[in-house]
């Protein structure tokens, strides 16, 4: 589980398939490189995998062929950053919202504003996560937690102050980039209980 509070923005070094499976490396701050050991899980822009290997200021990664298809990762390149943020600690504040980092799908930057210091992002969004979302709820975005304005079937704005924009990547996005998405668990199991009542 983890907060949609990114700890580091690190730099994809390397991409290999092997097998069906596709290996990252990614390039983190030291601090954060020492503590991570195998076995950890680790949200990238909001996608949980798995510590596979850590060494040199690096952590890698393995991702499946369903990972690669129903995020944004398989997009990603050698040179591109990463939200980088780990599992919660049991004793540890809730600052951002409950994320699983279960991807529920991918979005596309549609619109960009500027408004006083702050950036407002429009995201374009399928149903499967349009449906989950309310005005002021939660949503994680590239694994970053922001709340919801103005959602409609298949859109919604988010509001980037300048502390976001300065430490994670969603500062540099651009019209047509594709984002990981992930509505808030609460509200997946309220629309469940619903649909069963229904049935």
């Amino acid at each position: 589980m983890f907060t949609g509070i990114v700890e580091d923005r690190g730099s994809i070094t390397r991409i290999e398939s092997v097998g069906e499976v596709v290996e990252l490396e990614i390039e983190v701050r030291e601090g954060l490189a020492g503590e991570v050991k195998v076995g950890d899980s680790i949200a990238l822009n909001g996608c949980c995998l798995t510590v596979t290997s850590t060494g040199g200021g690096h952590v890698c990664f393995q991702a499946v062929p369903e990972t690669l298809e129903r995020t944004a990762l398989g997009t990603r390149k050698v040179g591109d950053r990463v939200n980088v943020e780990r599992a919660l600690r049991a004793d540890a504040r809730l600052d951002g919202h409950i994320v699983q980092g279960h991807v529920d799908g991918t979005g596309v930057v549609e619109e960009i504003r500027r408004v006083g210091d702050d950036v407002r992002l429009r995201i374009r969004c399928g149903s499967e996560v349009g449906r989950l979302l309310v005005p002021k709820g939660s949503v994680a975005v590239d694994g970053v937690s922001l709340t919801v304005i103005d959602p409609d079937t298949d859109s919604f704005w988010v509001t980037l102050i300048p502390h976001t924009l300065s430490v994670t990547t969603l500062g540099k996005l651009r019209p047509g980039d594709a984002v990981n998405l992930e509505g808030d668990v609460l509200g997946k199991y309220v629309q469940r209980y619903l649909e069963r009542l229904r049935d």
